[in-house]
């Protein structure tokens, strides 16, 4: 039986950690303009861009098209946390659970940020593989967060 296990990438950006927070926690309506070659589209499904329990249908361009719904699962203002949850979509034919955690913290007199990407994940049986593949995936995005926030700072 598989069991849960995690993977995490942290990157280092020179937006502040509140305003690339902001896409994750309000903005994501931004996302296919800032990430064209990942995303075509995003959309509410059930509440709004930034509440608790909001649930967001995310179609991607890599590959077939892929997509997924996921509900937003935990918001921490204070620690610039945020934590979506898989209900859906093509992950789901090979996990049996995916969590995806965002944090961004700020560097202090340095300046920056660290942005820190959690997978909490389980995989339907071990053949499947682990999923760096959404993690490259993410670590994509926050490249494309990065210069979308320096472009229009």
């Amino acid at each position: 039986m598989a069991q849960i296990a995690k993977m995490e990438v942290q990157l280092d950006i020179k937006s502040s950690a509140q305003s690339f927070y902001e896409i994750f926690r309000r903005k994501q309506y931004l996302m296919p303009k800032i990430c064209l070659d990942i995303l075509k589209d995003v959309q509410v499904i059930k509440g709004d861009w930034e509440s608790l329990g909001s649930i967001k249908q995310w179609t991607y361009v890599a590959g077939n098209s892929e997509s997924g719904k996921e509900i937003v699962e935990a918001i921490d203002e204070e620690n610039k946390k945020i934590t979506f949850k898989v209900l859906d979509g093509e992950i789901t034919k090979y996990y049996k659970t995916m969590k995806t955690t965002v944090q961004v913290t700020a560097k202090g007199d340095k300046g920056g940020s660290s942005v820190k990407w959690t997978l909490e994940y389980e995989k339907l049986n071990d053949s499947i593989p682990a999923p760096t593949k959404y993690l490259d995936l993410l670590s994509a995005t926050t490249k494309n967060v990065e210069a979308y926030l320096t472009n229009n700072a």
